[in-house]
């Protein structure tokens, strides 16, 4: 067997009196493929920042290729071949395209930056992900999907030995999963070891040869993947018995909440016609690209539509802002919950009151109030967090996908608009979310799902809209709702007319 190219000996982690990472210990070897698995909060993310040298361990040793580390930095571990896909985008969003990729480690010639080259690369790069991006794109003009293939091509664009996957395919279709998985195995064939981490048990079994799983901050399991099953896994992770992920279907349709009519958007979206009603839960499905979002995003007035008519409990609107669309009971919650969603900066409490704080001043900010409230939010949704004065980034993204909801909540909108709203969250908050937006239906809410997980579809919502090339391609109810009439619809390999539903 040949020497591992890494190995964790005894490594642990500590920030002040609180140990997020004890005693673990593992070898990876080359060509290796192996995932870790845990809840949100597991240490998972701690681990991955010790090994590309963002934190140094508390206790224990990382050696990388034969080299003892009791600390390392991330130049160092760049320069032993390690390359690391975060979660959370890191990206410069006023940079280009090519910029990104090789940021930190540009090509030159003669002194000067070989810019003709690194496009180059960069057009070569992306193309082998099948995805055909102008180099000289700024980052924020690109979807979050296309901005995760970016973060891909940063690592594919270097000889990495050890290449880090964190939550790579939260955002990606099941086709732009497939190209991932292919480069990875490309990866895997000429030596490189991969640590991947995913909430998708499906993708796991798929890929990994090998698994880690942590639970508050302890090895629980280290074994080969076959010897589990996926609901193994995740008892593993949990550490307890998993009832039913989703909740049942019990759609008590009211009166009409929203109408979209004619909905246009130059060059995106065309002739966009639906309602939406109080107790149900509704669903945008297609591919990433389709126009799910920018539906979503031309409703809450941050899109400007060139066409259409948006109609809230039977009376038109003229919705140009999200302030607007608050006021008229709307609320969104973004696929990029850092980017648009979080003030990272803020503590919890100051995020979850940070659109209703008008309700919470009297003259002056009645920060009793504003407490008692986020108390009863972090109850509510089980958000984990030491102290609500404690800055929302030192959550982990579970966590901060509630306090999210819990600021959406807290203005109290009659219409949700989810946009990817389980994206890098483990199964149990998952099946948390999934029970928070039932409930919100079953007291009248009406809710609007975008998702890429076709699972969470057909399991959470009472109708679903297919979404292809900026128009509705079908709308499905009751067992039409399955993924391979979805998929059908969203690759255009079904069309208006033939067997399977139509838009009413």
């Amino acid at each position: 067997m040949s020497r591992p190219i890494l190995r964790l000996e005894g490594v642990g982690k500590a920030f002040g009196p609180v140990t997020v990472l004890e005693d673990i210990a593992f070898d990876l070897a080359p060509g290796e493929v192996m995932g870790i698995l845990g809840e949100n909060g597991a240490g998972k993310s701690t681990l991955l920042k010790i090994i590309s040298g963002v934190y140094t361990p508390s206790a224990g040793r990382v050696t990388l290729d034969g080299h003892a580390f009791t600390a390392l930095d991330p130049i160092t571990a760049r320069r032993h071949g390690v390359a690391m896909i975060p979660q959370e985008f890191n990206l410069v969003a006023t940079l280009r395209v090519y910029e990104n990729v090789f940021l930190g480690q540009e090509l030159r010639r003669g002194g000067l930056l070989d810019r003709a080259r690194m496009r180059q690369r960069t057009r070569e790069v992306l193309h082998s992900l099948e995805v055909e991006l102008d180099p000289d794109l700024p980052i924020e003009r690109l979807s979050v999907a296309e901005r995760q293939m970016v973060e891909v091509a940063r690592v594919l664009v270097h000889d990495a030995r050890i290449v880090i996957l964190d939550e790579p395919t939260t955002v990606l279709t099941d086709r732009e999963v497939a190209v991932l998985f292919d480069v990875v195995r490309t990866l895997v064939a000429k030596g490189v070891a991969v640590l991947f981490i995913s909430h998708k048990l499906k993708e796991v079994k798929q890929l990994c040869e090998r698994l880690l799983i942590l639970r508050d901050g302890r090895q629980i399991e280290l074994c080969q993947a076959g010897e589990l099953s996926e609901e193994e896994m995740a008892c593993k992770m949990v550490g307890r018995e998993l009832s039913q992920i989703f909740p049942d279907k019990r759609s008590m349709r009211g009166k009409e909440a929203l109408r979209v009519t004619g909905l246009g958007i130059a060059g995106l979206l065309h002739d966009i016609d639906f309602s939406l009603h109080r107790g149900e839960v509704l669903g945008l499905s297609g591919l990433v690209g389709s126009g799910r979002t920018e539906i979503a995003e031309a409703i809450m007035g941050l899109r400007p539509r060139s066409v259409g008519v948006i109609e809230v409990d039977g009376k038109p609107l003229a919705i140009d802002s999200p302030r607007v669309a608050h006021a008229n009971g709307l609320a969104y919650l973004s696929e990029d919950r850092q980017g648009k969603g979080l003030v990272l900066s803020f503590n919890v409490m100051e995020n979850i009151t940070a659109l209703s704080l008008p309700r919470y001043v009297r003259g002056l900010i009645r920060h009793r109030a504003e407490r008692r409230r986020a108390e009863e939010y972090q109850q509510r949704l089980a958000i984990k967090a030491a102290r609500l004065g404690d800055p929302v980034q030192l959550l982990s993204g579970g966590n901060q996908q509630k306090v999210y909801l819990a600021k959406l909540l807290d203005i109290d909108p009659e219409v949700l608009i989810l946009d990817e709203p389980t994206r890098g969250i483990d199964i149990n908050t998952k099946q948390q979310i999934y029970r928070l937006v039932r409930s919100l239906a079953d007291q009248g809410k009406a809710v609007l799902i975008i998702s890429s997980e076709l699972e969470e579809i057909v399991g959470l919502c009472d109708r679903v809209l297919v979404i292809r090339e900026g128009r509705i391609a079908a709308e499905l109810d009751d067992d039409k709702i399955n993924e391979q009439d979805i998929m059908l619809y969203a690759a255009g390999a079904r069309q208006r007319g033939q067997a399977g539903a139509e838009v009413q």
